[in-house]
């Protein structure tokens, strides 16, 4: 398992995701907006710490 990849399709849902979160907390003044920080970081940095843990965002190596 290469712990420096997740699925193509998981990256621009969690960057969406990361910016939908702190947009909203911005706007409603909610501290919760920092949830947002860990799938944008998930997103960008293209490592997601759940993948390991789950197994389930493996790219399959051919």
């Amino acid at each position: 398992m290469d712990v420096n990849k997740i699925r193509k399709i998981c990256r621009p849902i969690r960057i969406v995701v990361g910016l939908v979160l702190i947009t909203t907390g911005f706007v409603t003044g909610n501290k919760w907006f920092f949830l947002g920080v860990v799938p944008l970081i998930a997103g960008l940095s293209n490592f997601c710490p759940l993948c390991i843990i789950t197994k389930k965002c493996d790219i399959e190596t051919k």
